[in-house]
């Protein structure tokens, strides 16, 4: 017969259970971090030192394991964006921001290519949601202070991790930190000139689109 758990033994169990789910992401974060999203469930069992069975009743797919990591690091950038709030310069707050930001994003391998792939907006779309508030508030008040231009959006802002993304992806094999370069462009953009720029932006509807849609070959 199978003795009762008492509340004790429950709550050793919870403990235990979270010490093994906290192992694991970590183990899961370098690897994924390090080698991408080959990495199987497998490799992070024996990384996290933990059964393989325990990793596949916590995250049964790859991807709800990527997911985790993926909103773990949004609540990161939360964070930063909550910080930056903070800051008297509304300029230096944005550009501070996105550079910690692509930094973040720089040296995880696995959750940029997560992020750069058809799951990432699509199942964390929720996480986002904190996030864009605070990131139109420092971009209001920038464009305020006639330190951006008027006709910038939130969706603008939005694309510049995915572009700097997709450059720091393809040369991480040769120069791997090239991205610091083209995060400076891309905020030079941003600047007031006397030229408007082309077109118009995205649509929220038409970035998740773009965000969701699979990579083509070639």
């Amino acid at each position: 017969m199978t003795s009762p758990v008492t509340p004790e033994g429950a709550g050793r169990l919870r403990r235990d259970a979270e010490r093994n789910r906290d192992r694991i992401l970590a183990a899961a974060r370098r690897l994924f971090a390090e080698t991408g999203q080959a990495v199987t469930q497998n490799e992070v069992a024996r990384a996290a030192d933990v059964g393989v069975g325990t990793v596949y009743r916590r995250f049964p797919e790859r991807a709800d394991l990527m997911l985790a990591l993926f909103v773990d690091q949004l609540e990161q950038v939360g964070a930063l964006a909550d910080a930056a709030l903070a800051e008297a310069d509304p300029w230096s707050a944005l550009r501070g921001f996105f550079e910690r930001v692509v930094d973040l994003q720089a040296a995880d391998r696995g959750l940029r290519e997560f992020m750069l792939g058809p799951d990432g907006r699509a199942r964390a779309g929720e996480a986002t949601e904190r996030i864009a508030p605070v990131v139109g508030e420092l971009l209001r008040r920038a464009q305020e202070r006639g330190q951006v231009r008027p006709e910038v959006t939130t969706t603008d802002l939005a694309l510049i991790p995915v572009m700097v993304a997709a450059v720091t992806e393809r040369a991480r094999d040769v120069v791997p930190g090239v991205w610091r370069r083209v995060l400076g462009l891309a905020l030079d953009g941003l600047r007031p000139t006397g030229e408007p720029l082309p077109g118009r932006p995205l649509a929220p509807a038409e970035f998740d689109r773009v965000i969701s849609a699979p990579r083509r070959p070639g």
